[in-house]
């Protein structure tokens, strides 16, 4: 089956290289500055040298979105390669609460629109919880959705995707100003165990204030199981060096939701370089 919608994303995404060659995923990069070096997260800087570089580090590192030109760049390489067999690129990207890179894109989009159709999309999401939605969307794009279908499908999937997560230390969050509406935490948590979640906008927030790990795990579990009963639901999880962390959590979530398919993904440089190592976290989208 031709595709007739292209699928682009952004490395905070997050989504396991597999499925990205499998479903056509075309993925650009953000960047990571540490120290006097730049770096392109998920092509020159993989997540295991990140979190050894930032381990090593005087300084927590910064973080910038991808150039309009370098959207650009991509939207017209997707059309030369495809010129026949396609009508439009879906772009979607991390929330514009946490970066700029929506507006890149944007700028990009109206460069090429007198010959490409671009649609830009702000997820309002954050790493796989971008990723398990952008998969599901490149899924029905390679069995030759339409355009409407593709969006239609998105906007349900958005809408209904939740995100939990727990940080080792707020202390990234905090000091690279993405922590949003969880500031009111700071200062207050020396024994407590946030459950942190993104908004309807796309900001940091924290969903419940557990005391000790073991709760915050069961405050997860029971907001799953009450958001999505015994629907059928794809979930994600995503780790920083916290892959047994990450296991716990996928068991957790397994005894009480209906999976239909599971993934597990690290979190790169750009999203690590706001949470940290140690941070894992839960994405489920729904399976019908």
């Amino acid at each position: 089956m031709v595709a007739r919608v292209k699928i682009v994303t952004d490395s905070t995404a997050d989504i396991p290289l597999e499925l990205v060659k499998k479903y056509n995923i075309s993925v650009i990069p953000l960047k990571v500055v540490m120290g006097n070096e730049t770096f392109q997260d998920g092509v020159n800087l993989s997540p295991e040298s990140f979190y050894k570089k930032l381990e090593e580090a005087d300084d927590l590192p910064s973080t910038s979105q991808p150039t309009p030109y370098e959207f650009e760049t991509v939207y017209r390489r997707i059309a030369e390669q495809n010129e026949d067999n396609f009508t439009t690129i879906l772009s979607i990207h991390l929330s514009s609460e946490l970066s700029g890179t929506v507006q890149s894109a944007t700028l990009a989009a109206e460069e090429v629109n007198d010959q490409i159709n671009v649609e830009v999309i702000d997820s309002k999401r954050a790493s796989y919880a971008i990723g398990i939605v952008v998969v599901e969307i490149a899924k029905l794009a390679q069995e030759g959705a339409s355009l409407s279908e593709c969006k239609a499908k998105l906007e349900l999937l958005l809408k209904h995707t939740n995100v939990y997560f727990l940080v080792d230390t707020l202390e990234y969050l905090q000091k690279n100003g993405r922590i949003g509406k969880a500031s009111a935490l700071i200062g207050s948590l020396l024994k407590m165990k946030p459950v942190l979640s993104l908004t309807e906008d796309g900001q940091v927030y924290a969903y419940h204030k557990a005391r000790g790990r073991k709760k915050a795990l069961a405050v997860i579990q029971e907001a799953l199981k009450n958001q999505y009963r015994n629907q059928p639901v794809h979930i994600g999880v995503s780790h920083a060096e916290s892959k047994e962390s990450g296991e716990e959590l996928l068991q957790m979530a397994e005894e009480v939701l209906n999976t239909q398919s599971t993934a597990m993904s690290k979190i790169g440089a750009v999203i690590g370089a706001h949470t940290g190592r140690g941070t894992v976290a839960i994405s489920v989208t729904p399976a019908d």
